[in-house]
């Protein structure tokens, strides 16, 4: 182990689909990692959750030299999936906090962790849109932005999984006469071998299209607006004006809409730069804050949760440009 026991940082990124773990000396080198499955304390309950946690966090502990040893950090930053309210947070933390891990433990939501791996200093705005949409803000002097992004109750519209259903209905009401005819009545029943809406609905009503499946419908939402359809360019145009809303409203919150802040763009439905999107997105952007400068999030989220750690422990640039390095060079 390089450095002593309580010298070294653990970073967490727990997303829905899966878990990075990296144990970091306070030079930001990375000294062990380890990989898991994802991290959904709503379906199995917040102990089970962070029991996962704990064997991920073991296999990295022990990869960096640590093995017989418990594992023991300076400062744990978690950034997790589902910490969507403060007291959900709360609870998270203190689950962590029992662990023994360490006595700083600091817990945030994941989208967090997109935004301190795009920018050099912890300030500007993330929207991250891939299966649901969120967005949070945060300055230098500890103050964030965030929206409480768990649907409808919310306020929320948008993901990857709320524009494949909006797709669905269309196409619904188009094929049966209710609504506009469109040609996502055909491309969508088309993505899976069908020959109608519904036989579509059919299929997804009786399970033989799984949840995970219907995602894929997202794309093919976005090649039938490309080509012109007013229906599903109407979807397409949509998403930019929520994006759009959450990440000024967040600017705003935090002051930073007449300043040059960075806006960052992350998730897979962001990441995969449709073009009608994206230049939708920087319009209306440019419109409501005229300096803030567009970009996109492509490091491992990784990255951010251990610059998160660096900065608890306010670790000088040079272990974070080594950090950077790691995950991005």
């Amino acid at each position: 182990m390089t450095g002593g026991l309580n010298e070294v940082l653990l970073a967490i990124d727990a997303g829905n689909s899966k878990t990075d773990v990296a144990v970091l000396s306070q030079g930001g080198n990375v000294l062990g990692s380890a990989r898991g499955g994802g991290f959904q304390p709503p379906v199995v309950g917040v102990a089970a959750a962070v029991d996962g946690l704990t064997e991920i966090v073991g296999r990295a502990w022990e990869e960096a030299g640590g093995a017989g040893l418990p594992p023991t950090f300076a400062h744990v930053a978690a950034c997790l999936a589902n910490a969507d309210l403060p007291v959900e947070e709360e609870a998270l933390r203190a689950e962590l906090l029992g662990r023994g891990f360490s006595s700083s433990v600091g817990v945030h939501n994941d989208t967090f962790a997109i935004l301190r791996a795009g920018v050099d200093e912890p300030r500007g705005v993330a929207v991250v849109c891939g299966a649901g949409i969120n967005c949070v803000g945060m300055t230098p002097d500890g103050r964030t932005a965030r929206f409480p992004a768990i649907g409808k109750i919310s306020g929320d519209w948008g993901g990857g999984g709320g524009l494949a259903d909006e797709a669905l209905w269309f196409a619904a009401r188009a094929e049966d006469g209710r609504g506009l005819p469109t040609a996502l009545a055909d491309a969508l029943p088309a993505h899976f071998g069908l020959e109608s809406m519904y036989a579509l609905i059919e299929a997804l009503h009786l399970g033989r299209i799984t949840m995970a499946q219907r995602h894929e419908l997202t794309p093919v939402l976005f090649r039938v607006a490309a080509a012109g359809d007013p229906v599903a360019e109407s979807l397409v145009h949509r998403l930019a004006d929520e994006v759009v809303a959450m990440a000024y409203v967040a600017l705003r919150r935090l002051g930073l809409h007449r300043e040059e802040a960075p806006v960052l763009l992350g998730g897979s439905v962001l990441a995969a730069r449709h073009p009608q999107l994206e230049e939708r997105i920087r319009a209306l952007l440019a419109e409501r804050a005229p300096k803030a400068v567009i970009g996109f999030v492509t490091a491992p989220p990784v990255l951010g949760a251990g610059l998160l750690a660096l900065d608890a422990v306010a670790a000088g640039p040079e272990a974070k440009a080594r950090l950077r390095e790691r995950y991005e060079g």
